[in-house]
């Protein structure tokens, strides 16, 4: 059974809520950068873009990366890792940008807004 934690933001509020079958199913297969319909997880009319998630383990999802498998990448200043010193390269895990049963968290962004406001549809549920 596949359950995930979405974390939607709309400009600088976020909202959260954990989903599992059948509604989590929709999100599997899907990567960074693709649009949702809201309708999927009970926001209709919203339009939401897939930013990013977290795995079991807490490695973040990485865009570049094909497919949902971990690997170490040997990386500089960026996604994932701020060198203390100039010039400084670490090996980090990340995971691949597809959404997978080993995934946990995703994070979503408002695209396009639906008629009712976020504040009111996460406070019915």
């Amino acid at each position: 059974m596949v359950e995930f934690k979405l974390v939607v933001s709309e400009g600088a509020t976020s909202y959260a809520r954990s989903v599992s079958e059948p509604q989590a199913a929709g999100f599997l297969g899907k990567r960074i950068g693709e649009a949702v319909g809201g309708d999927l997880i009970g926001l209709g009319g919203y339009t939401l873009k897939i930013t990013g998630g977290t795995d079991r383990s807490g490695f973040p999802l990485r865009a570049d990366l094909p497919g949902s498998r971990q690997i170490r990448l040997f990386v500089g200043e960026g996604f994932g890792f701020q060198a203390p010193r100039h010039g400084m390269r670490r090996r980090r895990s990340y995971r691949g940008g597809a959404i997978s049963e080993d995934t946990v968290q995703i994070n979503l962004m408002v695209e396009q807004k639906g008629s009712k406001p976020l504040s009111e549809l996460f406070a019915a549920t």
